[in-house]
């Protein structure tokens, strides 16, 4: 083997066994980069793998929106062609359409006008409660209670509030009388049993002719009954009237000797004469204390709740036992002038009334005070009364004759 050969076994053996020196670091170099690559690689592989699912996301999403807009902007475009389709085909329902819209705002209208009804009405009825409210604060809070009907009066309650009714009036009706023109109690009594079913002021423009011819029970019992009739034809009812004044008046000459009595029991059995007609003139001609329950009587205290009553003698007894037995004449005339002049039926003059606070009926009539006034009667409205002789401390004018009999009258005297 030559020197040449040796050196390169020499060279070949070191290469299969020791790698050279710059091999070695170059080596070694490159499996540190590729282990540093290696090592890199997945990390950016999971960021690249992140960013393209975000990347799909953001499309998919962009695509569902972008598709549901479209959806929405067909389903839109699709309506707006079958409402124009439906439009052109049929202009009926356009019309009907139209027609509801207009009942739907007719309906509001018609709501909004009865709300402002409503309201009005509201406001209306707390105006009348507010002045109902202020009348009643004018009244006793007792008078208001028995007027709701809250509970039963009792029997002293009641006499109570009769006393103080009849002192109230008595202080307002000072001047009160019998109504009826008379002079002694032949004439009370025929001007009495006149006096039904009319007027006191009709019965004293029609005695004065009367009495000048028939002055005594003698002389109109033997009246001609014609004449009789004639001269009380205003009254009305004359016939049976003048049949009831024969009567009475032969009796008293038969039974009485020409004089009135001076009893309920004798007086009521005379033709014509009731209990009312009795305490007439008991009351006023012989001072004997006595209810006159007429009309106007038992319409009052039967407003004034002292009795519910409707039988005339039912009345006077359950009243007797609410005042003192000297009141009873004058209680009754007090009462009866109200009832003529304040405490009408049909439209009571509560605005006027001077007994208001004391009466639980206060609001049936007129409260208001200048409509009420103009309900008052006789002397209270500045009328002329009933009587043609009225007594002196009488403060209103005297009722005027009925024509054509004042002058027959003088003639007959």
């Amino acid at each position: 083997m030559s020197e040449h050969q040796a050196a390169r076994s020499t060279t070949t053996g070191r290469t299969a066994k020791e790698p050279a020196p710059g091999a070695t670091a170059a080596r070694t170099a490159g499996s540190k980069k590729a282990a540093a690559a290696k090592k890199a690689t997945p990390e950016k592989a999971a960021a690249k793998r992140a960013a393209t699912q975000t990347a799909s996301t953001k499309s998919a999403a962009t695509k569902k929106a972008a598709t549901a807009k479209k959806a929405t902007a067909a389903k839109k475009a699709t309506a707006e062609k079958a409402g124009k389709k439906t439009a052109e085909k049929s202009p009926a329902t356009k019309t009907t359409a139209a027609k509801t819209t207009a009942k739907k705002a007719t309906a509001k209208k018609t709501t909004a006008k009865k709300a402002a009804g409503t309201k009005t009405a509201a406001t209306k009825t707390a105006a009348k409660k507010t002045a109902a409210k202020g009348a009643a604060g004018a009244k006793k809070a007792t008078a208001a209670k028995q007027a709701a009907g809250t509970k039963p009066e009792s029997q002293e309650s009641k006499a109570e509030r009769a006393a103080r009714i009849n002192d109230a009036l008595a202080e307002v009706y000072y001047y009160a009388h019998p109504e009826l023109d008379f002079e002694n109690p032949f004439e009370l009594l025929v001007a009495t049993v006149l006096s039904a079913q009319t007027t006191d002021l009709r019965v004293n423009q029609t005695t004065p002719a009367l009495f000048a011819k028939y002055p005594t029970p003698e002389d109109m019992a033997a009246a001609d009954p014609e004449e009789l009739e004639e001269l009380i034809r205003p009254t009305g009812f004359f016939r049976s009237k003048a049949k009831s004044l024969l009567g009475l008046s032969a009796a008293l000459r038969d039974d009485f000797g020409g004089t009135v009595p001076g009893t309920v029991e004798e007086l009521v059995k005379l033709p014509g004469v009731g209990r009312k007609t009795a305490f007439v003139v008991l009351g006023n001609a012989f001072g004997v204390p006595g209810l006159t329950v007429d009309t106007h009587f038992g319409r009052l205290v039967r407003r004034w709740k002292l009795t519910e009553q409707t039988d005339a003698v039912k009345v006077e007894q359950e009243i007797d036992d609410l005042l003192p037995e000297s009141e009873w004449t004058m209680f009754s005339h007090r009462t009866i002038f109200h009832g003529r002049r304040i405490c009408h039926s049909r439209k009571p003059a509560c605005g006027a009334c001077p007994i208001a606070e004391l009466c639980p009926s206060y609001g049936e009539g007129e409260t208001d005070p200048e409509k009420a006034k103009k309900l008052l009667k006789y002397e209270m409205g500045g009328q002329p009364g009933q009587r043609l002789k009225p007594p002196a401390d009488y403060p209103g004018r005297p009722a005027p004759p009925l024509p054509g009999r004042d002058q027959a009258a003088g003639a007959a005297r």
